[in-house]
């Protein structure tokens, strides 16, 4: 089941197990800007500790998203840039290295590296990385089940969160038997599918609407409207009320027509990189875009961002949209030139 992706194999699930039994003082962490499979992950594998009488730190370097924070033990999450004072080991969710955490002070410590990432660098002393998996928190339900912790409704809360929004509500990912069979775990366990989808997807603001209604209105079509172009800035989100998580998941909204393939969000802020978000369907491998671009994610789903001006954005825009364009190529097998762009 566990893949490998450098000449570090990737460890099973029984070395973490061990590593977690090994040890007392935990840090458990994730990305930046974390999304709900992140922090749900987060905090069902702190959940899990605590049941084991471990002490458990919860840190991130950005606040947990707003679809997470009505659920137990969000609200622990310390919110820092530094890791300080005394810890055995630290559990990372979702991580391809490090760096991608945004936090000081785990370098040269004990970590355990969870991840379902492609390209994952598995720099943990301990790395269980499964690619196969539709959601870390798959993962972390594997790791919770074989320590023989109990699941309770609040661990199987946050790991159902965590596979409901990393899989797009079951619209992209790696998504198998095994991903439902879990969340069947995890529905007998007490997390309740429907109330959960609410939290998830209808306690947006207003705001949202008119976000919406701006973007689609801008909205530009490429490749005979195969390609979908979206904009979003900080200038938008003040003038409609809404926060950046009232826009999560508007990048799909184009997908939702037949004709459009891939769709590319560009967000912008000032003093901030440009963050890029791309999205497909079926065999559009939007992750080899991203790569090229130094970012990563899966086949439907990836990102990077770019050190770019507002000022260069037609020419990102255009980059972007050939490079997008070059992938739908390869996913009907047809190849078309950057001159059929619009």
């Amino acid at each position: 089941m566990v893949s490998m992706t450098s000449k570090i194999a990737s460890h099973a699930v029984g070395d973490v197990c061990r590593a977690i039994r090994a040890h007392r003082r935990f840090i458990v962490t994730s990305h930046v800007r974390p999304d709900g499979d992140a922090t749900g992950s987060q905090v069902a594998m702190a959940l899990a500790l605590k049941a084991l009488g471990k002490h458990v730190r919860l840190i991130s370097a950005d606040p947990p998203p707003d679809i997470c924070r009505a659920l137990p033990g969000v609200d622990e999450i310390e919110v820092a840039s530094t890791v300080t004072g005394d810890w055995d080991a630290a559990i990372i969710m979702e991580c391809g290295d490090l760096s991608r955490t945004g936090l000081t002070g785990l370098s040269g410590g004990f970590v355990v590296n969870i991840d379902h990432h492609i390209g994952n660098t598995l720099y943990g002393a301990i790395n269980y990385f499964d690619e196969s998996a539709a959601a870390c928190g798959e993962l972390v339900f594997t790791v919770i089940q074989a320590l023989d912790v109990a699941l309770t409704a609040e661990i199987a809360s946050h790991l159902y969160i965590a596979i409901l929004t990393d899989t797009g509500s079951f619209h992209h990912g790696p998504i198998s038997a095994r991903t439902f069979d879990v969340c069947r775990h995890l529905t007998v366990a007490g997390a309740t599918p429907s109330a959960l989808a609410r939290q998830a997807f209808d306690q947006y603001q207003v705001g949202r609407l008119k976000v919406i209604g701006v973007m689609l209105n801008e909205m530009q079509l490429e490749s005979q409207n195969r390609v979908a172009v979206l904009a979003l800035d900080d200038v938008l989100l003040a003038q409609s009320g809404a926060t950046l998580d009232d826009t999560d998941g508007l990048v799909n909204l184009p997908l939702t027509t037949s004709e459009v393939q891939a769709v590319v969000l560009f967000k912008s802020a000032v003093g901030e990189p440009l963050r890029v978000s791309l999205r497909s369907k079926g065999t559009v491998d939007v992750r080899a875009v991203a790569v090229a671009f130094g970012g990563g994610g899966h086949t439907n789903a990836a990102g990077f961002t770019l050190e770019a001006t507002t000022e260069k954005r037609d020419v990102v825009v255009q980059q972007v949209v050939a490079a997008v364009e070059a992938a739908l190529g390869r996913g009907n097998g047809k190849s078309r030139s950057k001159g059929e762009l619009s």
